[in-house]
């Protein structure tokens, strides 16, 4: 008999449901943000790519910068 009443008391306790669906929330979150993330990072990555590929490079006579190579150096 006190079996039956702890199973009837488990079925009318919502803390665990309630709990799994906060759990599940918290996993949809981190799945979208973790792909926005991975997507927005490559996207970057590219960005500076192109960036970087589109700047002069420096002239190897090295007229521009003194002999140790640090600007302001004497």
């Amino acid at each position: 008999m006190r079996f039956l009443r702890e199973v009837v008391a488990l079925k009318r306790d919502r803390r665990g449901v309630t709990m799994l669906e906060y759990g599940l929330i918290a996993a949809l979150v981190a799945i979208v943000a973790i792909t926005a993330l991975t997507t927005l990072g490559k996207n970057l990555g590219n960005t500076f790519n192109s960036v970087a590929s589109e700047l002069p490079t420096s002239d190897s006579s090295g007229s521009n910068q003194s002999d140790t190579g640090k600007v302001g150096s004497n």
